[in-house]
Formats: C-alpha cells, sequence, structure tokens
C-alpha cells in the first residue's frame, strides 16, 4: 500500500509556467468580479465559490500532468486537516465572545474603557496595549479575541473609525506575537531556516521595532486628525451598560485566566474554552437577571433558564434589545454559528491551496521568482514576494513560512547569508502579510473576531504593511544582513 503512494509523490512532473500560473489568474479573476457584484458581502459565500472553481481548475491541470482524482482529493483532505486546529480555535471563540458578553465581562471592559481611553490617544494606545498582551501570551488571535473585542466595543461607543481601530488591534498584536518566544510562527520561522529561536528573535528586531515606531506615530496623527467622537454623549452608553449588566471589577477576572494560561503555555484551544465556560458560570453568578431576560422563556425554571441562556450564548451568541440601536448592534455578537461562514471560507481556500502544492505550481512559481534573484536585495525581495504570494494563493500564514522556507534555505547558505536573514524574511512577509487577505485564514479570523471586513482594515495595518518593505531596503542596503563562512563545501571544491 505505501508503494503506489511514494510513486505518485516522487512522479509527479513540474508544469509549465503558464499551467502554474492559469489557476492563480482564474482565481484573481474571479475574485475581482466577487468584489465588484457583491462588495462588502464577497466574503460570504461568492470568494468561496471562487476558491473551489479555481481549485477545479487546478485539479484539471493535475490531471492532465497525470494526477488521478482520488490523489487530488487526497491532497485536499489532508491540507484541509492542517487548518483544523485553527478552525477548532475559531468556533471556541465564537463561544467565548458570546459567554464573555453575556456574563458582562466585556460590557465591563467598554464601560472601564470609555472612562479612560481618550478619543486622540485611542489608536496608538489600542496598538500598545494589544503589543504587550500579545508579547505575553505569543498569540496575536487570543489578543484580538479578548482585548480586541473590547476595543472595538469601545470605538463603537466612541463613534471612531473601526477600520482604523482593528488595524491598530491587528498591528499591535501581530508585533507582540511576532516576537514572542510563546508564538508557533515565531518558533516555526527560525527552524525552517536553520537557526535557533533568540537568534532569530534578536535578529528581528531590527525590521519590527522601527515598523511599530512609525506606524504608533501614524496612529497617533490620525487620532488627532481624523473625527474624534468627542460630540458622543458616552452617559447614555455608561448608563445602558450599568443598567443591563452588573458591571464590576471582578468580572475582569475570566480574561486574566485565560492570559494566564496561555503564558503558562496552555494550548490556546482549551485555554479559549476553558474562557468561554468560566464566563458561563460568571453569568450564571452576577448576571442572572440579564440571563433570564435574554432566555425569555417563562415556562423554565430558573436553573434551566440559566442553563439554556448559557448553552444558547455559546453556540448562537448574545443577543440584546434597547432603545439604542447601536447598543444592541455593539453587543449582540459571538457563537459558533457566527464563525460558520469563516470556516466554509477557510475550507474552500485550503482545497485550493492544496491542490496547487500538491501539481507542484506553487514550487514552480516560486522557482521562477528565485530565478530572478541575482543580488542579496533580490533574494530577499525574492522570499518576501513568495511568501506573499503563498499567503493569497495557499491561504495559510504556516504554509507562507513553510515552503519559502524550504525553497530559499540552500539560497541563502550558497551566498553566504546567515539563516536569520531568512528567518526574519518569512516573519515579515509570511506572518505579518497573512491577515491582510479576506481569503487567509488569519485575514478571516480577524474579520470575523473583530467584526469589521478586511476591505476596510488592511490599509491601517501600518506595521505589517511596513515590516517586509524595510526588510526588502535592508536587504539592497546590506543593513543588518549578517553573513556566514564560506561553506566547507565550497571550500573542498574550491581546492
Amino acid at each position: 500500500m505505501r508503494e503506489p503512494s511514494v510513486k505518485k509523490q516522487t512522479e509527479v512532473p513540474l508544469p509549465s509556467l503558464w499551467e502554474a500560473l492559469l489557476p492563480v489568474g482564474f482565481l484573481v479573476m474571479l475574485l475581482v468580479l466577487s468584489v465588484k457584484l457583491y462588495s462588502s458581502d464577497s466574503s460570504y459565500g461568492p470568494n468561496q465559490i471562487a476558491l473551489i472553481l479555481s481549485a477545479g481548475v487546478a485539479c484539471l491541470l493535475g490531471m492532465r500532468n497525470g494526477l488521478s482524482w482520488k490523489d487530488l482529493e487526497n491532497a485536499m483532505v489532508h491540507g484541509i486537516s492542517l487548518s483544523m486546529g485553527a478552525l477548532f480555535i475559531l468556533l471556541v471563540v465564537g463561544s467565548l465572545i458570546g459567554t464573555w458578553i453575556l456574563a458582562g465581562i466585556v460590557p465591563t471592559m467598554i464601560y472601564y474603557g470609555l472612562q479612560i481611553m481618550h478619543p486622540s490617544f485611542f489608536y496608538v494606545a489600542s496598538c500598545l496595549i494589544c503589543a504587550l498582551v500579545a508579547l505575553g501570551t505569543g498569540s496575536s488571535w487570543t489578543t484580538a479575541s479578548t482585548i480586541g473585542i473590547a476595543l472595538i466595543g469601545i470605538a463603537t461607543a466612541l463613534d471612531l473609525n473601526l477600520g482604523m481601530t482593528a488595524g491598530s488591534i491587528i498591528s499591535g498584536a501581530y508585533f507582540g506575537d511576532k516576537l514572542s518566544p510563546l508564538s508557533d510562527t515565531t518558533n516555526l520561522a527560525p527552524a525552517m531556516a536553520g537557526t535557533d529561536l533568540f537568534t532569530h528573535i534578536r535578529h528581528m528586531l531590527w525590521t519590527t521595532v522601527p515598523s511599530l515606531i512609525i506606524a504608533c506615530t501614524l496612529f497617533l496623527i490620525l487620532g488627532f486628525t481624523s473625527k474624534s467622537g468627542s460630540e458622543i454623549d458616552l452617559s447614555s452608553y455608561l448608563e445602558l451598560l450599568r443598567n443591563h449588566f452588573n458591571v464590576s471589577p471582578v468580572m475582569l477576572v475570566p480574561p486574566l485566566i485565560v492570559l494566564g494560561m496561555v503564558m503558562k503555555k496552555v494550548p490556546a484551544f482549551p485555554a479559549l474554552l476553558i474562557g468561554a465556560l468560566v464566563g458561563g458560570v460568571f453569568a450564571i453568578l452576577f448576571q442572572q437577571g440579564t440571563v433570564l431576560a435574554f432566555v425569555g422563556d417563562e415556562s423554565l425554571s430558573k436553573p434551566m433558564a440559566m442553563l439554556k441562556g448559557c448553552w444558547t450564548a455559546m453556540f448562537g451568541g448574545f443577543s440584546i434589545t434597547t432603545e439604542n440601536a447601536e447598543f444592541n448592534k455593539l453587543l449582540s455578537r459571538g457563537g459558533m454559528t457566527s464563525m460558520l461562514n469563516t470556516v466554509w471560507l477557510i475550507i474552500s481556500a485550503m482545497m485550493f491551496g492544496a491542490v496547487m502544492e500538491r501539481t507542484r505550481s506553487l514550487e514552480v512559481i516560486a522557482g521562477k521568482i528565485l530565478g530572478l534573484a541575482r543580488s542579496t536585495g533580490t533574494l530577499v525581495s525574492a522570499t518576501l514576494a513568495t511568501s506573499i504570494g503563498m499567503n493569497i494563493v495557499a491561504s495559510d500564514q504556516y504554509i507562507a513560512i513553510v515552503i519559502p522556507g524550504r525553497m530559499f534555505r540552500a539560497e541563502f547558505e550558497n551566498r553566504q547569508l546567515a539563516p536569520q536573514n531568512l528567518s526574519r524574511c518569512l516573519e515579515d512577509s509570511g506572518t505579518l502579510t497573512s491577515p491582510l487577505i479576506p481569503w487567509n485564514t488569519c485575514g478571516a479570523y480577524m474579520a470575523t473576531t473583530l467584526g469589521v471586513a478586511t476591505g476596510t482594515y488592511w490599509m491601517y495595518c501600518f506595521f505589517n504593511i511596513l515590516s517586509p518593505f524595510i526588510s526588502a531596503f535592508y536587504g539592497f542596503t546590506g543593513f543588518t544582513i549578517v553573513k556566514t563562512e564560506k561553506p566547507a563545501v565550497e571550500e573542498r571544491e574550491a581546492a
């Protein structure tokens, strides 16, 4: 049984360049049409169809080159399986949001945040807060699903730009994630490049710190020049929060529990699931009136109504009806069902990426890019471009790190470039550009968790946008590019 599998894996011919690019071109065309026809609703079905149809085109070209349907199907199943961990986390984040609103945790964060966050400093403060949280937890996803949703709520109440707010949250979250030794991508990149973790982190400081300083400066400028929201009467929001929720510092305990677990290296899924369950317990203990009003079923006994309220919040989210429509919109969120469209998008994207990898189309495209890399600057730029391209085509940041890492590692060695140069490139592009792409797992996650479309926030993710450009600039100037001694193999050949 093993031999046929090995044979198929080793005898797949390389497709021609036009064959490798055809599914990509087809996908780009469909995505453009999707945005034109459906605008901001393009990620709610149209983009998924575009990805599935493009995967079909890639399958046809693969079969033309000798692959069987079963082989391609197995590749798609395997590709989807790689994203299952992300899908589990995505679903449990939906539950966490639902129970944390029901328990008054998010309303408490918003209540206190409204009183201490001045609109002029809001964006830069959001960026720095998220950077610190992500640095301690090693997770941009956890940061967005905890501190991030509270900041979005505060911004909504202050009538601030949600795109700018989401951009500041993501910028800070990815800065902390990228420099944290607890982050999976921060460990994956040096492993692919052949360097150690802390050498990698120290080398990344040269691109991350300048990018964050520039980003914070821009957020500060935006805070002083954009609409401040000062005309909003915050007292009405504060009164509504007090009337419908028991606001207390005790409500901040569940976020601290989750952050503590993540810092203790508890895996994200169980940590967030425990956080969601703790939220349900807090709802039963401290928000009984809110839970009973949410259930609205007088036929149930109080214990059964409390159970139903928490259960419903986990799968269907929380909803509230008041005289203030904006307040209702702010707090009617969450539940696993709210994540199902994103799950659909990720599955469709992974299907396309898996077929492109199995047919070796990704390898051909990256190889052509490498052929243009003559100098250190062009090699660095080629690596950055390939990782960004993988994020677009394969729709997953891990693929955007692993494949370019495998492909360019030998070339960096041959050119006597230390492996930390490669690992930094992989993170500057593969990790940081993933939330900027709507159909990427990270882009879909951030858009769904924060409730702000990728197309609305990406241009404000200054840190994520700046880092690849700074990395490319260093490549062309040679600044911070570390050299190695001449490889022993070349010395022997020269002798």
